[in-house]
């Protein structure tokens, strides 16, 4: 740990708990961050488009969804000059700390939160204590309050010590959508790094269990389709109109009977639908969001290939047309044995650590996977930790919370990894 005060740590996470922003809307969490971060001894902060590459941010809001979300961090408090820095939606920001010769070392956490309403249970934390999401609709439903401020304890242990090299932090938007990783990992801030932790807390794992290194990472694609077709009077003229949910049912149904893989794990979901006006009329339109997933990269894209041609089969076998655009995506992703071995090495001599885990596998996604093998593709190592915190129900869910004596955990033992690495160089 540092030598910051642990109230200080549980205040932060306090405070972005009770603000939790979707993808691109972190403007409160975001500030606030900086606002910490410039009471560190930074060599340089890139904030706004500064941090992202532009082109490369997935599924941003409209305008008006964006200025709301700004309106209301600016309510909050939030810095006004840093909120200006991020209009538009350009979230999230990389730290830089440059201390003597030595390798480049990064830590990637991510800031956004979940379309989940937060519990007000009486044995529910937050809501018991008075840090309860004041984003009626939102909360922090997987943790990443707490990665945040992980990252920002990690820099300063690092700082505190005989640290030797440059240490990069990401503190990246837009996770839960898997919309924000690739954007950042094409800033070309990542072009120069030597080694990179990503870390999660929880994922079903106890506290005091520690994952050393993170595997299964299922590529992933999310997509919406529009189907469009035409209205008629179902009763008087049904056989003059196209009908745009009959299109999106036939999808739904085939999109589910795309044959798996021999190759490896393949998933598909059809999330979200909908369509229609009433029930005498023809629908002239109707929706899907749905996702594919699949063991690499390769076994995802056969089965958005397969996806993408249901979908166009299904609106010409009904007569309409569809338009189909991705909303999210990321590739499949591996920790390397010697980032691994270095979490394992330190995690034996941190308190509040009773079990360790070599591997274990994700069985989701995560876009930190642009991040990992954007470092990888360099001639870098790149790891994902787990660390454990027993958090009541799952992750996603409106009772989800985490143990906060393990947000210290976690900045130990990430710290202590990387001043090894620094060190030893793997």
């Amino acid at each position: 740990m540092s030598a910051r005060d642990s109230d200080e740590y549980r205040a932060f996470r306090r405070d972005l708990h009770r603000h939790p922003e979707p993808a691109w809307r972190e403007f409160y969490t975001t500030a606030r961050i900086v606002e910490a971060l410039r009471d560190r001894d930074l060599t340089a902060l890139h904030v706004g488009p500064d941090a992202l590459a532009a082109g490369e941010r997935m599924n941003v809001p409209d305008d008006d969804e964006l200025a709301r979300w700004e309106s209301r961090a600016r309510e909050a408090g939030a810095d006004p000059e840093t909120v200006d820095a991020l209009s538009g939606g350009y979230t999230g920001c990389v730290a830089v700390a440059e201390r003597g010769d030595g390798p480049v070392v990064a830590l990637r956490v991510d800031i956004d939160a979940l379309p989940v309403t937060e519990s007000t249970a009486d044995d529910h934390v937050p809501a018991a204590e008075g840090f309860r999401s004041e984003h009626e609709g939102y909360m922090h439903a997987c943790g990443h309050d707490a990665h945040a401020t992980i990252g920002l304890g990690v820099l300063d242990a690092v700082l505190d010590s005989a640290f030797e090299g440059t240490l990069k932090v990401f503190f990246q938007p837009g996770e839960e959508q898997v919309a924000g990783g690739k954007a950042m990992a094409a800033s070309g801030h990542l072009d120069d790094v030597e080694y990179l932790y990503a870390v999660h807390v929880g994922l079903d794992h106890p506290s005091g269990e520690i994952v050393c290194g993170v595997d299964g990472f299922l590529a992933v694609r999310q997509f919406r389709a529009e189907f469009a077709g035409e209205s008629a009077h179902a009763g008087a003229r049904p056989e003059t109109g196209r009908n745009a949910v009959h299109a999106m049912a036939t999808a739904v149904q085939n999109l589910h009977a795309i044959p798996r893989h021999a190759d490896g794990t393949t998933r598909v979901n059809a999330g979200v639908v909908g369509g229609g006006t009433a029930t005498n009329v023809v629908p002239e339109s109707a929706f899907l969001e749905g996702e594919v997933r699949g063991a690499t990269t390769e076994l995802s894209g056969y089965m958005s290939d397969c996806a993408d041609r249901i979908l166009d089969a299904s609106a010409a076998m009904h007569g309409c047309e569809v338009t189909v655009s991705t909303s999210g995506e990321a590739p499949s992703g591996r920790s390397d044995d010697a980032l691994a071995g270095i979490v394992g090495g330190v995690a034996n001599d941190v308190a509040g650590v009773d079990r360790i885990l070599d591997r274990d596998d994700l069985g989701g996604s995560e876009d930190a996977t642009y991040l990992l093998k954007r470092v990888q593709e360099n001639g870098g190592l790149a790891c994902y930790v787990g660390v454990g915190t027993d958090h009541p129900g799952g992750h996603h869910t409106s009772r989800f919370d985490v143990v906060e004596d393990d947000i210290a955990v976690g900045i130990d033992v990430l710290a202590r990894a990387i001043r090894r690495v620094a060190e030893s160089r793997p």
